[in-house]
């Protein structure tokens, strides 16, 4: 090739350099952010520079410019392939920021059981989503097989974007963050509460304690009174002193009596209600007596009906019955005299009750053993009353209840043996 023809070449390939810089400036200025040069237009421009180099074969070296045209377009084919790819990838991160402040909400929802929620997968979501930009007609056909993803989880049809700033929104918020603060703190102490309630007397005392401290702050929870109302009734038990005995069932009845106030179908309420009746029926006249009796009763039938499934209150139900079955003569005609008709019951009854607790806890307590006794000596069974006996006897005294119970043992083994 001479001299003259390679500088004709050299030119030619600076003028098409020159081209192609011109068309890649005007590119970048009429596209759009975010948008990416379609596929017809670019066949397009690669059709007019083929036709271009049809034209122009028999020209060696203006040829071979255009071949290097050819070899551009094709670059800037695969450039737009890449910003194609890099919009869809905005949207997927874009969805994926939508769905995360909401993930907190949905597996709460998931773990407590509220129903069958829908899970959203973010990014088969966006999917979906894109598929329906491509083709906008065949969104409606997609079938029901389509909106479960891979992961096992059912896509939500509707939009939620609106809703994630919401729920954003009410996740920051100072008040539920405090009032979730409160719930934990509350949620603890009553659990430690009832632990220290299964302890020794100190750990009883400490229960009390941690409950006067926070009275103030939970004075309208149910949960919390009734356990107030229970430590009340621990320190009831171990006090010898009369006044302080009075002073606690008073305190403790009234904590009963507004846990019931505020939440009427808690049968620990009821329950505890039931018991500062029955305690303090030991500091008041007959007549006021026998009304606590009638209050006693009507509580425990009402927590027997909410929580039938423990002992503790069939026990209670057979001290009750027992006790009604030893009325004296003036104490019944009190009964009539203020509420027309005395409260009935029978040794009878009594006896199922405490036979009902030990069916459901066998050896449930030393005093349900010493009341079946009783029951079987009133009613002249003498052998099950000494079985009744030798079982408590098996039964170590704990509680002040079970010492009590230790000494009525001792008596009524006296008048068995007799």
């Amino acid at each position: 090739m001479s001299h003259f023809e390679n500088k004709g070449l050299i030119l030619g390939i600076m003028a098409g350099t020159a081209g192609i810089s011109l068309f890649l400036i005007w590119y970048h200025k009429i596209r759009k952010p975010g948008a990416a040069v379609s596929a017809p237009a670019l066949l397009a421009v690669g059709k007019r520079f083929d036709a271009l180099g049809l034209q122009n074969e028999a020209r060696g070296e203006q040829g071979a410019v255009l071949a290097l045209h050819g070899r551009q377009l094709q670059i800037l084919d695969k450039l737009n392939g890449l910003l194609v790819s890099v919009d869809e990838l905005k949207r997927e991160v874009k969805f994926l920021k939508e769905a995360l402040p909401k993930l907190e909400a949905l597996v709460r929802a998931e773990l407590q059981g509220k129903g069958a929620a829908q899970r959203v997968s973010p990014s088969h979501r966006a999917t979906r989503r894109r598929r329906a930009e491509a083709a906008p007609g065949a969104a409606e056909a997609t079938s029901s097989e389509e909106a479960e993803s891979e992961g096992g989880y059912i896509t939500a049809h509707t939009d939620t974007e609106g809703e994630s700033e919401e729920e954003k929104g009410w996740m920051k918020s100072p008040d539920v963050v405090v009032r979730l603060e409160e719930e934990k703190e509350l949620f603890n102490l009553l659990q430690q509460a009832d632990s220290l309630h299964k302890g020794s007397e100190d750990d009883k005392k400490e229960s009390f304690r941690l409950l006067l401290e926070k009275e103030d702050k939970y004075e309208n929870c149910a949960g919390f009174l009734w356990r107030v109302a229970r430590a009340y009734g621990d320190l009831f038990e171990m006090t010898t002193d009369a006044e302080e005995k009075k002073k606690y069932v008073t305190d403790g009845k009234i904590k009963a009596e507004k846990a019931i106030q505020l939440d009427a179908r808690n049968a620990e309420s009821h329950q505890w209600f039931a018991i500062m009746c029955g305690y303090m029926s030991q500091f008041e006249s007959v007549q006021n007596k026998i009304r606590n009796g009638y209050l006693f009763k009507e509580h425990l039938d009402k927590a027997i009906e909410l929580k039938p499934q423990d002992p503790f209150l069939y026990y209670l139900n057979g001290r009750w019955c027992y006790s009604v079955a030893q009325l004296s003569w003036i104490e019944k005609k009190v009964a009539a005299a203020l509420f027309g008709t005395p409260p009935t019951s029978t040794v009878e009854e009594a006896l199922q009750n405490f036979l009902k607790a030990e069916e459901m806890c066998p050896g449930y307590s030393k005093s349900n053993y010493v009341y079946l006794a009783k029951c079987y000596k009133d009613l002249g069974q003498k052998n099950n009353a000494l079985k009744c006996c030798d079982s408590a006897l098996s039964v170590l005294s704990v509680t002040n209840e079970d010492k009590e119970a230790q000494k009525d043992l001792e008596a009524l083994l006296l008048t068995l043996k007799l």
